[in-house]
């Protein structure tokens, strides 16, 4: 099988990942909860992970690096951390649905700011708009159907001068993009452990701002056990619960393989894939590639259609043919009705640090083919 669908979950990963996991469920129990051996040793992997986060993303202090199950947990707790019923929030017009679906549920006032693909300008002019009067806005550093990369540091700094919390969705950017989150100035920023950043599913990562969040879930923390109230400071307060220490191992095994190669050299490769794919299909007949003009807006993912072809018929072709990719809306229907696929959908091609540029080449071919 070639793999392209990173996007969805990074399952090529470091051989150190799947050790780190399977040596954590050998030899670590609950954290925080005894002063044990196999305790103790849980404690310091999450305090290691999380200092390697803080070192990554630029975090201040690690405690502010809250531990979630995916970014669609961190996204909630920083949703309900900041709106309430009625509020005006403000969107790219390529949120997940992670996004819109709590907005929705909590009864926001959602402002849309649509801009063409791969626009930047028009981008940051909507924003610029709609901003004033917002309770917060949501903005995604890159989009996981097209793999545009939105100008997040100039709405940010829009956000800034106008006092409106912003919210990061860097789950298609966490580990290639990168993301200095105290310079970004926004309140949160909300990741997955098992895309970009290598690690297992059931895991993700909120940066937080400030210790005045509202938690999702409730429940024992091992701190403060005498009180009828979770804890005030993070990052107990949003980690209720048992941890997912052998999800965690594997994240800080992930982490460090970042660390190593560095997240700029992650892109490099990804966008030099990207770049020899769609240089193959460029000019095709019946093909129709979602690129950026522009490579530096764009990151390792691209949309394809087929002329006639169903996008989902596509990709079973291709499934049997041994290439792993996703069609269909991505969980994304904003972003298919801003850049116009909503009635469509596409063939999305994601790439990882661990594909070639042989693999690349290879399902361009099985694309004409198909064509």
């Amino acid at each position: 099988m070639i793999y392209l669908d990173s996007a969805a979950t990074s399952f090529l990963k470091p051989a150190s990942v799947r050790y780190a996991v399977s040596e954590a469920m050998w030899t670590m129990s609950s954290p925080g909860r005894g002063g044990y051996e196999s305790a103790m040793l849980a404690a310091d992997t999450l305090l290691d992970c999380r200092l390697a986060l803080a070192d990554l993303f630029c975090v201040r202090d690690p405690a502010r690096v809250v531990f979630t199950s995916s970014a669609t947990h961190g996204l909630n707790i920083a949703i309900r951390s900041l709106v309430e019923p009625g509020d005006k929030v403000v969107i790219s017009g390529y949120e997940h649905n992670a996004v819109w679906r709590p907005l929705h549920g909590l009864g926001a006032d959602i402002r849309v700011a649509r801009s063409p693909l791969f626009r930047p300008e028009d981008m940051v002019r909507t924003f610029r708009e709609l901003l004033p009067g917002a309770k917060a806005a949501v903005c995604t550093q890159v989009s996981n159907v097209f793999g545009y990369i939105l100008p997040v540091e100039r709405i940010a700094e829009m956000c800034r001068e106008q006092g409106v919390p912003l919210i990061v969705d860097a789950s298609q950017s966490a580990g290639s993009v990168g993301l200095d989150f105290e310079s970004l100035g926004c309140a949160f920023a909300a990741m997955p452990g098992h895309k970009g950043l290598l690690g297992p599913q059931g895991t993700g990562v909120l940066l937080c701002r400030d210790e005045d969040v509202t938690p999702l879930f409730y429940g024992g923390t091992g701190s403060q056990s005498q009180e009828a109230v979770m804890p005030e400071f993070l990052p107990d307060r949003l980690e209720p619960g048992t941890h997912n220490v052998p999800g965690v191992a594997g994240m800080l095994a992930g982490v460090k393989w970042l660390q190593q190669r560095t997240c700029h050299a992650v892109l490099d490769h990804e966008r030099e894939l990207l770049g020899a794919f769609c240089e193959r299909l460029s000019g095709a007949d019946g093909v129709y590639l979602f690129q950026a003009d522009d490579p530096k807006n764009q990151a390792g993912v691209v949309s394809v259609r087929l002329d006639g072809m169903d996008c989902e018929d596509v990709a079973a072709r291709l499934a049997e043919r041994g290439f792993a990719v996703r069609a269909g809306l991505h969980c994304a229907p904003l972003a298919h009705e801003t850049a116009g696929t909503l009635s469509s959908g596409t063939v999305r091609f994601s790439f990882s640090p661990f594909n070639t540029g042989r693999e690349a080449l290879t399902a361009a071919e099985a694309l004409l083919a198909l064509a």
